[in-house]
């Protein structure tokens, strides 16, 4: 397995490889942690040259940058350290709503300063936009953590091809990070995509494996823990799940031709897409070594033309989110 190879993230200076790791499941959302293993990940993840970990305040809370913090904290110049603020979260952990007031901004710069350990966060992300403060008002304060060292690359989370513009106008961004996989391609018809082409962002896709379905390891809900909150996703009822594994069949028996995992198709077609780099999550080295293979991969225009045939815009089945989730998306 050779070393990951890197690209800029944007176009306002920020080298990271094609690929990061979404450290959100380490601490957060899908079921039991185990915090050896996560570490152990997480130093393996940096030993194979996977130069941008991804977390956020809310993943725990603060669980996760701690977690970060204590167990590669020493290794700080070897990756980019990416996390996000903008949902409310009171110092004991209440979390409340989207909040981008400068205020709030500031506190919870200092608030993941601290739990990570660093001086510096190297992308900071708006990670719901907060309908009820202008976002120039959000991105003019990002903007001044900026221009005082704190932070060094500026991103947004779920928005609008509108709301991306607004906010790149007041202060450039290196980042959009949405959902993206071959189960989830409405980036590309909703104009977010487009946009980030056209404004020179890096289009950071998350949850690349489909939440996981597509690494063909889910056979049913009761594959995933009592606490995992994908029990709650409207993807993955009964009548859902049993649809989209039809659609892993697919990409599976295409994968087998191939001599790689459906997983490792699934996430080589993500990261062929133009200006698309991918954030995979896990918990686990054999998955994160499985991932990082993966950026080798080469796929041909037919290769990519029969992935986009077995999986089109619009094939999974239910929405990604529950309903009232979905409300905070796309402003």
């Amino acid at each position: 397995m050779g070393q990951m190879k890197t690209t800029a993230w944007g176009s306002q200076g920020l080298e990271a490889g094609v690929e990061g790791l979404g450290a959100m499941g380490m601490s957060a959302f899908y079921g039991a942690r185990d915090d050896e293993e996560s570490a152990a990940t997480l130093h393996r993840a940096l030993d194979l040259g996977v130069s941008l970990i991804d977390t956020a305040e809310l993943y725990g809370p603060f669980l996760n940058e701690r977690l970060i913090g204590r167990t590669i904290g020493s290794r700080s110049s070897e990756y980019a350290l990416a996390t996000k603020t903008g949902v409310e979260i009171t110092d004991d952990g209440e979390r409340r709503g989207p909040n981008g007031s400068p205020a709030y901004l500031r506190t919870a710069l200092e608030r993941s300063l601290r739990n990570l350990g660093r001086d510096t966060i190297d992308l900071y992300y708006i990670h719901r936009v907060d309908p009820s403060t202008p976002i120039e008002e959000t991105f003019g304060a990002m903007g001044e953590l900026v221009q005082e060292g704190k932070v060094r690359y500026l991103g947004i989370s779920e928005a609008s091809p509108e709301t991306i513009r607004r906010a790149h106008a007041t202060h450039p961004l290196s980042a959009v990070q949405t959902e993206y996989s071959l189960f989830e391609r409405s980036p590309e018809v909703n104009g977010v995509l487009d946009t980030t082409r056209e404004l020179g962002i890096a289009f950071v896709a998350y949850s690349p494996l489909g939440r996981g379905v597509l690494t063909g390891a889910i056979a049913s809900a009761d594959d995933l823990d009592a606490d995992d909150f994908r029990r709650s996703s409207p993807r993955f009822t009964e009548a859902n799940l049993t649809a989209n594994l039809s659609v892993v069949d697919r990409v599976r028996a295409l994968a087998e031709a191939k001599g790689v995992t459906p997983g490792q198709l699934a996430l080589a077609w993500v990261l062929h897409q133009d200006g698309v780099v991918a954030i995979p999550g896990t918990k686990r080295r054999t998955y994160l070594e499985e991932n990082v293979a993966a950026a080798d991969i080469e796929l041909t225009e037919a290769d990519l033309a029969a992935l986009a045939e077995a999986a089109p815009v619009g094939v999974a089945a239910g929405d990604r989110y529950p309903e009232a989730a979905l409300k905070g998306l796309t402003i």
